[in-house]
């Protein structure tokens, strides 16, 4: 396996799982991150890893956290790797700090979920320093960054993809190559409208049957095992006590926050927006999310806890 030295920008809770698993593949990371405990978030989750201590000195070893951004990238790195929260960050990093300080031929890969438009400007530019830049937003959430078993939707050349690859599969287990430039970010916001939609409509059936004074137990008996099954009921249900484990047992803990599901519905409705697509249910879902977070204060929870404003409206 090749190793690579890595400029790695945002260690949130998905990017510092990534950036774990990159260093226990044998990466060397150069890493950067705003928030003060960020180093400290990242040291914490390598030690609780099932590797010997000795295996873990040697992981830390090849880690260094920068204090600025601008000294993340040296003359060695050949990869750079960003997960971000919006598309406004990811400008300015590539304008401000990227495209000016790394060699041609490095390979840019950006993790963020940013909007489609801002992707393709951004790749047009990183071409013309010689970048080879692919937008790789990925699903999952922080089980699966953990656990190395994200699912990664590629926009990009083919040969782009290729030398991405090897990297994608050490974060991820289902790596999709979906097309050129920004048809990554594409069909990534088509896939979290898809499951705004359908958590809040789960959640709704939940309402509705305690309404009705049905068990919520005998609902999920029954939709899980028949026409109304989806992941957002089966692996991720926003009625505590059903299914395998999920945030709704936790107090709705946010794995992925409801802010952020907001955040990609207002991508996916303003793509739709701009190329003249019709997504009545997409809008309708963002609606709600909005009330949630906007109007409730409640952007920290997790995005199934839309459950919790349905019960109350419905």
């Amino acid at each position: 396996m090749t190793t690579h030295r890595i400029a790695f920008f945002g260690l949130g809770n998905m990017g510092q799982r990534m950036c774990a698993n990159l260093l226990r593949a044998g990466h060397i990371v150069d890493a950067f991150d705003p928030m003060p405990d960020a180093k400290t978030n990242l040291l914490a989750l390598i030690e609780k890893g099932d590797d010997s201590a000795a295996e873990q000195h040697q992981t830390v070893q090849r880690l260094t956290v920068h204090a600025t951004a601008d000294t993340v990238i040296s003359p060695d790195s050949d990869t750079v790797i960003s997960v971000l929260p919006a598309g406004p960050q990811v400008k300015e990093l590539c304008e401000s700090v990227i495209f000016p300080a790394v060699a041609p031929s490095t390979m840019y890969i950006d993790c963020s979920t940013i909007d489609v438009a801002t992707t393709r400007t951004l790749a047009a530019k990183a071409e013309a320093h010689r970048i080879t830049m692919l937008d790789a937003p990925m699903s999952g959430g922080i089980g699966g960054a953990e656990a190395a078993t994200l699912t990664f939707m590629v926009g990009g050349s083919n040969e782009g993809f290729g030398r991405a690859l090897p990297l994608l599969q050490t974060m991820g287990k289902t790596i999709v190559h979906c097309g050129n430039a920004g048809a990554g970010q594409g069909v990534k916001i088509c896939n979290n409208m898809i499951l705004g939609a359908s958590m809040a409509v789960v959640s709704e059936a939940f309402a509705l049957s305690e309404k009705l004074g049905i068990d919520p137990q005998r609902l999920y008996d029954v939709s899980s095992t028949s026409s109304g099954q989806c992941w957002a009921l089966t692996t991720y249900c926003p009625e505590p006590g059903m299914g395998p484990p999920s945030p709704a047992n936790n107090d709705w803990t946010a794995g992925f926050s409801a802010a952020m599901m907001m955040k990609d519905l207002r991508l996916a409705i303003s793509a739709a927006s701009d190329v003249g697509a019709q997504t009545a249910v997409g809008h309708r879902a963002l609606e709600l999310y909005e009330t949630y977070v906007e109007g409730e204060g409640m952007g920290h929870k997790d995005f199934s806890g839309i459950i919790n404003h349905l019960k109350r409206s419905t």
